[in-house]
């Protein structure tokens, strides 16, 4: 799960990732930056070789097939990484051997520090170089001068019913030989304690967040009302393109089993017994041997009605190419959860976002789906820990999800006041409180 959101976004049509690697050869790398990433991958293989990796593999193959009882515990440092490991932390002065360092180095202080439910595996994962035409129509960010984090604002560049035909279906081509080399590099960097493997890219949609960018956030909104078709138009091409992108990489041979220790939906990980799906040949990897994951996270204060009408009708023809699927980001779905389990196919994880009722969710998801509970950030962001509060929050929740199959999420943590040791202080207190229950 690591590799994959430290890689490469699961959203198709709102990022595409193309592999720019340029040159690939150790004989640019120093040999103090070669020394320093093997000694590295090394500690990860020792970590990974651990039966308590395998245990926690074996807790998540259960959770994710519904056969779990005690909630399982994953938290994401995600922008306080910048906190945590600072660039002035890392070694390597190459700059392709950064990126492996902060990989390799995340990897181990998740075990040495965090200490939650996150699977250490020996993989290496090498994105595929995938080559997009692109969809004709790009976003136009602007963002604030002079400030390096924060929001941007997205300037409408389909104005009209005619820009929509500048919307093309994406084509997407495998770069054989640039895989080839990207392989080959980390294999000769990393092979002799990792197993360095080809990744295909992550199955999932916001075509609602995409047509936002595309036509602005307040142009959204009001079309709902008064361009609907416009709406329809879009996002069903948007779709389309989705479709066409996953069904292409099946056909070139690109895509590759996310059933283990990758990065499910919008929070979780993917082991499964039920996965491949019956007929799979051990080498071909289809889409319906895959999970995959859509997300609406614009629509968090639209009616369900509407969120069936734009989102889901349009997302479900995507979602039928997999196997097992995960739904939501942010966005409170309380309201909806009818809507989304009739109209999301092999439905296995919904996401309870921070502004959802938890209870009204329990009693709507029952042990159906996965209760993909995310404790609101800000509680570890405030100007003083407030361990009290972080108890009663997990407390309220256990007592609300009684006979669910709950999992415990931790994200979208952009600071923790340069204290990381709230992250591990909050993983040991959700542990208290979880056996209070279990």
């Amino acid at each position: 799960m690591l590799a994959s959101f430290l890689s490469q976004s699961n959203i198709i049509g709102v990022l595409v990732m193309k592999n720019t690697m340029s040159s690939n050869t150790l004989k640019s790398v120093s040999s103090t930056d070669k020394a320093t990433l093997r000694e590295l991958a090394k500690r990860v293989a020792e970590i990974a070789a651990a039966p308590e990796q395998t245990r926690k593999a074996n807790l998540w193959k259960e959770h994710n097939d519904l056969k779990s009882g005690a909630p399982l515990i994953l938290v994401f440092p995600e922008g306080s990484w910048r906190e945590i490991m600072p660039d002035g932390a890392l070694l390597c002065s190459d700059e392709r051997c950064r990126g492996i360092e902060l990989n390799l180095r995340r990897r181990i202080y998740y075990q040495e520090n965090l200490r939650d439910d996150n699977v250490i595996d020996g993989e290496y994962r090498v994105p595929f170089r995938l080559e997009y035409t692109g969809w004709g129509l790009e976003p136009k960010r602007v963002h604030p001068d002079g400030a390096p984090l924060g929001a941007d604002h997205f300037v409408p560049v389909l104005e009209s019913r005619d820009d929509l035909e500048k919307l093309c279906i994406p084509s997407v081509k495998l770069d054989k030989e640039g895989t080839a080399s990207d392989i080959e590099f980390h294999k000769e960097l990393l092979g002799a304690h990792l197993n360095v493997v080809a990744c295909g890219p992550g199955a999932g949609i916001a075509p609602l967040d995409h047509y936002s960018q595309l036509r602005g956030l307040e142009k959204l909104f009001v079309d709902l009302y008064e361009e609907p078709e416009l709406v329809h138009e879009t996002v069903g091409r948007l779709v389309d393109g989705a479709i066409a992108i996953r069904k292409s990489l099946e056909e070139q041979g690109v895509l590759t089993l996310n059933l283990g220790n990758h990065y499910a939906g919008s929070g979780g990980t993917c082991y499964t017994g039920e996965l491949p799906s019956a007929g799979f040949d051990g080498k071909h990897v289809r889409n319906i041997d895959c999970w995959g994951f859509a997300t609406a996270q614009i629509f968090s204060e639209v009616s369900p009605e509407m969120h069936e009408e734009f989102a889901l009708r349009h997302e479900r023809r995507f979602l039928e190419l997999f196997g097992l699927n995960s739904y939501g980001c942010c966005e409170p779905l309380h309201r909806k959860l009818d809507l989304i389990e009739k109209n999301v196919p092999r439905l296995r994880r919904v996401s309870i976002s921070p502004w959802a009722d938890v209870r009204v969710s329990a009693e709507a998801i029952g042990r159906k789906y996965i209760f993909s509970w995310k404790p609101n950030p800000a509680i570890l962001a405030g100007d003083k820990f407030n361990e009290s509060q972080i108890m009663e929050d997990i407390r309220t929740t256990l007592k609300a999800t009684k006979g669910c199959v709950v999992e415990m999420i931790m994200k979208d943590t952009h600071t923790v006041r340069n204290e990381p040791w709230r992250l591990s202080k909050w993983v040991d207190m959700a542990r208290r409180v979880v056996t209070e229950f279990f």
